[in-house]
């Protein structure tokens, strides 16, 4: 790869965006939901944006007998009803030259061997450099077949001056020896700097935001500590039951789906003290250091709480409970909600509780962080006049309308002295004119630049599941879910757990 650079070019120039050399993306599974939904669409939309090579190649690995024109008609189709930006003929003709479809299964050797006459014949065509990122996107079963299957054939080999890289979707294992073990199996195919755990949460800018809130500005990090701070929720709710994956959910459940790596990470994001600088191995360093002094509750039967959603009605609908849903087993204690109570033994955080939790079929789809201050310790006013006063917050709303609110009191006009709970809001949509990338556009791009700055490590991931696992192994051998209807904000003993500590959840 050249480089040279741009003498038109000024190094603090920040609007430039950063381009991807000469590459090409293998998707395995590429016939799945989250193919079509989500990494299409996102490889047009970076296209579309000038970010992808001229030569850029993409090539589908998938069951079906598909041809390279089929394939082509299926990436066109699901880019025209999924895609973020305006469909461009002239885009979409330029990525199309590199499209191809390879069929097989993941056992199959000459598919693989096709997968390697494909690939050497896109890098003389389209001058893809012999760079290539594969992307797993298929059940957890199957990431060690398909890794050894691309170690055997000699498609994970790096040569000079190109490179392989292995993109892995969640969930990276079950529990800590699941993960240890996949990862042995993905590392002695793939150097640890070129294998991607694809956490997508990271990939919203908001999430990226609090590290800005936090370090850009004075105004917050005096306060981000035990001495104002009386306690941290984060909440990832869903409005939706477990659609057509009953396969999958069933026996993973909401705390292995959603905390161990989305809630986990936004807590250390939360935490964390500043790193050196914002490259992948400080933030890493960082963020490490937090997930390794997380404490568990001693007394989990009453500071974590599981809950399966029942009938209800939502949106006006009515639907049916977790154990009525095609494929689950009557008898499942799948958790569909779970809430747990964490502490972080440190100096900054010592004594202050996060409260984390995620469900679905709940009240509305939001994930937000709220950072919630210790009230006054005096306050002047009567009494009666400040009993509508809350707490002061600070709420990072990370979808869907991301922005962030601060709570505080206000004098209300023409009244005596009655103080009452303002909000001050800032939303991304309103003080931005460009919208917010796709977390998968970000992702993708930084895989094929290399840059591991919003990808959990081998390290991060151990340490959640370490936290993760006794709370796991503490349900599995207590009781069974508590039930909540459909629609509500989840089961009435995750309400009492933070009312025992004299606090209530938010509602988003």
């Amino acid at each position: 790869m050249s480089t040279s650079s741009n003498p038109l070019r000024d190094a603090l120039d920040r609007r430039l965006p950063r381009i991807a050399g000469p590459s090409g993306l293998v998707i395995f599974g590429v016939t799945g939901d989250l193919s079509r939904k989500k990494l299409m669409p996102a490889v047009y939309d970076l296209a579309n944006r000038g970010l992808l090579p001229p030569g850029f190649s993409l090539i589908g690995f998938a069951r079906r007998d598909w041809e390279n024109e089929d394939f082509a008609q299926i990436v066109h189709d699901a880019v025209k009803e999924h895609a973020r930006t305006p469909f461009r003929e002239e885009v979409w003709q330029q990525l199309v030259q590199g499209c191809r479809f390879v069929q097989g299964d993941f056992d199959d050797d000459e598919a693989f061997e096709t997968l390697k006459t494909t690939i050497h014949e896109l890098d003389a065509a389209q001058g893809t450099g012999g760079n290539f990122a594969f992307y797993l996107s298929v059940p957890p079963k199957w990431f060690p077949k398909v890794v050894q299957q691309l170690k055997k054939h000699g498609l994970a080999d790096q040569k000079e001056g190109s490179w392989r890289r292995a993109v892995i979707e969640k969930p990276f294992g079950h529990d800590l020896a699941s993960a240890q073990e996949l990862n042995r199996i993905v590392h002695e195919v793939f150097p640890t700097e070129e294998v991607f755990r694809i956490d997508h949460y990271l990939g919203k800018e908001t999430v990226q935001n609090i590290l800005a809130l936090r370090f850009a500005n004075t105004l917050f990090e005096p306060i981000w500590n035990r001495s104002y701070v009386d306690h941290v929720q984060i909440t990832m709710a869903e409005d939706i039951g477990i659609g057509g994956r009953a396969g999958y959910y069933d026996g993973i459940g909401a705390a292995r789906d959603v905390i161990q790596n989305h809630l986990l990470q936004l807590l250390a994001l939360t935490a964390m003290e500043e790193p050196a600088s914002f490259d992948a191995d400080a933030l890493v360093a960082e963020k490490t250091k937090v997930l390794g002094a997380v404490r568990l509750p001693k007394d989990l039967g009453k500071e974590t709480v599981r809950g399966q959603y029942a009938h209800g009605w939502q949106g006006g609908e009515e639907v049916v409970g977790y154990l009525e849903e095609d494929g689950i087993d009557p008898n499942s204690k799948t958790d569909t909600y779970a809430a747990i109570k964490l502490e972080i033994d440190n100096r900054r955080w010592a004594g202050v509780p996060f409260y984390l939790r995620t469900g679905k079929r709940l009240g509305r789809r939001v994930t937000e962080i709220a950072v919630v201050f210790q009230r006054a310790p005096h306050s002047p006013f009567d009494h009666t006049a400040t009993e509508e006063l809350g707490q002061n917050a600070l709420v990072i709303r990370v979808q869907p309308d991301e922005g962030v609110t601060m709570r505080f009191g206000s004098k209300v006009p023409g009244t005596q002295m009655e103080v009452r709970d303002v909000s001050m809001d800032f939303a991304y949509g309103e003080s931005f004119t460009e919208s917010s990338p796709e977390a998968y556009e970000r992702l993708i791009l930084d895989v094929l630049l290399g840059d591991a700055n919003l990808f959990p490590r081998l390290k991060e991931v151990e340490l959640s599941w370490q936290i993760l696992d006794p709370i796991e192994e503490y349900w599995d051998k207590n009781g069974k879910p508590a039930s909540y209807p459909a629609g509500t904000w989840g089961p009435v003993e995750a309400d009492e757990m933070l009312a025992r500590d004299g606090r209530s959840w938010r509602r988003p």
